[in-house]
């Protein structure tokens, strides 16, 4: 692996400088395809020897990327994970042993990615990749879990072959770069799947393309609901798997009826790389306990309680709809309300809107942010009796539900990383700890 410590050539001084740097090395944001990050793996001696779980899906990928993490460090691995996107930081994109890794170690890992690449353009989240890749292998981690950043086939985490493929969920996003329907969503999706490993689904009703691509590739398919599946009760919860089965589990410490999928699909993987990687029972049911995920259901109790969810799409906005109704409050709910204008509006807002008693909506302030007057224009399609106020920013609407809210009352803040990033930095001012 080339030492970034002989390059001579300039390179941005901080992580800042580095980031703002990887922004402008590629003429699109997004660029999906194998051969450039590919290239660069190559010349940066990229083989990693340690098993790999990659994890795709429309939505559940974090929390599933979480639990994997967590029920491996319980059972004392050195264990890696690559995520994205981040909230506040950068570095929560890449982490080993569940901490966070230095501005100085990604410096170091991004300086050996800009020397290989040479005048090959990668994008900023190809560059990500391959720096946390490099770290990982610097590191002697024993297992890298690696969530894909979108789709799967061609997405710069595919470049790196798996010991074990899971599609956690199939929906409706991305669909200028993934296609028009569920069934060209789930080919992408299944792109990373191997030949001859475990080949795991989260979703109990896939598309059929994403079964006949395992089953022509050969892989060793197992669905929800078929080949494994959970049992809950009032309090804890039961995985089977074929002859196997591991009663009376922890409820998972992440909310929402999704998250026993989610759990699931953990908990297969862990089982089909039993050989590899052995793990306890002890240890599965502490990391299912212990794990822990931002902006995932995330509740803060308060006057008023706040609740920050990231779901941007359709289908993660009904379970934030159903995690609302199953929660009980005696007042109103306020939401906080910002997304990007190419995610589907309506269909967020056609979820939600029975839950939602006031909107507090806001303007992005990036290249893709919706204005708050484009989200107010489709509140008021869907229901137009609905109290509806437009805010300059995610902060100001924020601050505007807390002085609203009553003693009983609660706000949900959702529809993007941007806007619960917002709150996040802005609620200890609001809401200082007790």
């Amino acid at each position: 692996m080339p030492d970034p410590a002989t390059y001579s050539h300039a390179t941005p001084a901080d992580l800042a400088g580095w980031l703002s740097y990887l922004e402008q090395l590629h003429p699109k944001s997004i660029a999906l395809g194998l051969d450039r990050v590919g290239e660069v793996a190559r010349r940066l001696g990229l083989e990693p020897q340690f098993p790999i779980i990659t994890v795709a899906g429309t939505n559940g990928k974090g929390s599933t990327c979480a639990m994997l993490e967590c029920i491996y460090l319980e059972a004392g691995y050195h264990v890696a994970c690559y995520t994205s996107p981040h909230l506040l930081r950068y570095n929560e994109r890449v982490r080993i042993d569940g901490v966070e890794v230095s501005d100085d170690a990604l410096c170091r890992a991004f300086e050996a990615v800009e020397h290989a690449r040479q005048d090959m353009a990668l994008t900023y989240f190809e560059f990500g990749t391959l720096a946390a890749m490099w770290l990982f292998i610097e590191s002697n981690v024993q297992v890298a879990v690696l969530e894909v950043g979108l789709g799967g086939r061609l997405d710069a985490v595919n470049v790196f072959d798996p010991s074990c493929a899971i599609l956690t969920s199939v929906d409706l996003d991305h669909m200028d770069y993934l296609g028009p329907s569920r069934e060209s969503i789930g080919r992408e999706k299944a792109g990373i799947y191997r030949k001859g490993i475990p080949a795991i689904c989260g979703d109990s009703l896939p598309p059929d393309t994403v079964i006949a691509h395992a089953l022509d590739i050969g892989a060793e398919f197992s669905q929800v609901g078929r080949h494994f599946n959970f049992e809950k009760h009032d309090d804890q919860w039961d995985f089977v798997s074929g002859a196997i089965r591991i009663s009376d589990l922890p409820l998972p410490a992440l909310s929402g009826e999704f998250q026993f999928y989610n759990a699931s699909c953990a908990l297969a993987a862990v089982h089909a790389m039993q050989s590899c990687l052995p793990v306890s029972e002890a240890a599965l049911r502490a990391g299912l306990r212990h794990v822990a995920l931002q902006g995932r259901f995330q509740v803060f109790s308060g006057t008023p309680e706040v609740i920050l969810d990231v779901a941007h799409n359709p289908h993660a906005a009904r379970g934030l709809a159903e995690n609302l109704r199953k929660s009980p409050h005696r007042g109103k709910t306020l939401a906080v309300f910002a997304m990007l204008a190419d995610k589907d509006i309506a269909g967020v807002v056609q979820e939600l809107a029975g839950e939602i008693d006031a909107w507090f909506v806001a303007d992005i302030h990036e290249a893709r942010g919706a204005r708050a007057e484009v989200l107010q224009a489709h509140l008021q399609a869907a229901s137009p009796n609905v109290v509806v106020r437009c805010h300059e920013d995610v902060i100001s609407a924020f601050r505007r539900a807390c002085m609203s809210a009553g003693e009983n009352d609660r706000i949900a803040a959702f529809g993007s990383f941007y806007t619960v990033a917002d709150v996040l930095r802005i609620l200890p001012t609001v809401r200082p700890a007790s």
